[in-house]
């Protein structure tokens, strides 16, 4: 990492559109000193904004992010006062602090192409960095790129020279991001995980499907696979109604016939893959979603050139990303 600058401290902010998440991060190592968690996202944010008159939406906001840096402060002896803060996600949107125009592809996961507006002296002296997204012809992305950024310095993989990489970030939107030479020059968005919660929720499919706990049993694994199986057979849209048959006809517990569901869905996203040509493909999943990609690319993909990044390593490449951003950022500011 190049550090001109020598910030012994960094306040990093992911705000999503659902959560709130800022931590005071020690530069070198990317350890997190102490952390700040709210469930006021970007969308809960700007619905309180629009219904006073008050004051303007940055200012708004800004007063949220302050009020949060006071929040971190009692949690450390760090004094956090003109500590640099960069802010990525949702809060450069159209319902963010400010809404910054996109990064288009290619783009560099160096991160040198990164759309970034700076405030000087939001916090004392330190400065604000906004993060935009990036955007391609037909797909738009935030966050997920800083993540890139921080999981390629992270993983050591500058030198893979001219080979055809794909990272997979599932969620509720998942992503494909497609690299070469360290250049992102396509991307694709899956709405995986929002159909999944549409279907189970308001869907006449919910009734057929009912939430397990936390563990996953064996029943729910075969259900699951055979979820994927079938998602090979037909158009993910005839397969949805084969969940209310299986409960229909007994075929499976409701339990089960959600890990069905799941199958179906997760099969459907990556047998999108069997259409690109790849030379290294990387899985990039949280802890809540790791167990279900690694057996659905194990059973789709069984080949060696996969890899699967360990959720605590996503959770950190976050944090190595904000920090690349905004070192670079800075040290060209004061080139």
């Amino acid at each position: 990492m190049s550090q001109n600058l020598k910030e012994k401290y960094v306040l990093c902010c992911d705000w999503g559109t659902s959560s709130f998440r800022l931590r005071l991060v020690a530069s070198q190592d990317y350890s997190i000193i102490a952390e700040f968690l709210s469930q006021n996202g970007v969308a809960s944010i700007f619905k309180a904004w629009q219904e006073q008159k008050e004051i303007t939406r940055f200012d708004f906001y800004s007063l949220f992010i302050k009020e949060s840096i006071q929040e971190l402060a009692k949690k450390t002896t760090v004094p956090l006062e003109n500590v640099p803060l960069i802010v990525s996600g949702m809060a450069s949107s159209s319902i963010g602090m400010e809404e910054l125009s996109y990064s288009e592809v290619p783009f560099d996961t160096l991160g040198s192409t990164a759309s970034i507006k700076t405030f000087q002296n939001f916090n004392g002296k330190g400065p604000l960095l906004l993060v935009s997204g990036v955007k391609s012809s037909e797909d738009v992305m935030r966050g997920e790129e800083t993540q890139l950024i921080g999981l390629i310095e992270l993983i050591e993989i500058k030198n893979q020279g001219a080979q055809n990489l794909v990272f997979i970030f599932p969620g509720t939107h998942s992503k494909h991001i497609f690299i070469k030479n360290g250049i992102i020059h396509d991307f694709q968005t899956f709405m995986t995980g929002e159909l999944f919660n549409i279907v189970k929720e308001y869907s006449i499919l919910k009734d057929s499907v009912e939430s397990a706990s936390e563990s996953i049993s064996k029943s729910e694994i075969d259900a699951f696979l055979q979820g994927i199986e079938v998602s090979s057979k037909s158009s993910i849209l005839h397969n949805l109604f084969t969940v209310r048959t299986n409960q229909l006809f007994g075929t499976f517990a409701k339990k089960d016939n959600l890990s069905y569901l799941s199958g179906l869905l997760i099969g459907a996203e990556i047998r999108q893959l069997e259409q690109k040509a790849f030379d290294h493909l990387f899985v990039c999943s949280g802890n809540n979603l790791y167990d279900y990609y690694k057996l659905a690319f194990d059973t789709i993909f069984p080949i060696e050139n996969i890899t699967f990044i360990k959720p605590e390593m996503i959770d950190k490449a976050t944090i190595a990303g904000q920090i690349q951003l905004l070192y670079s950022q800075l040290n060209s500011s004061n080139e």
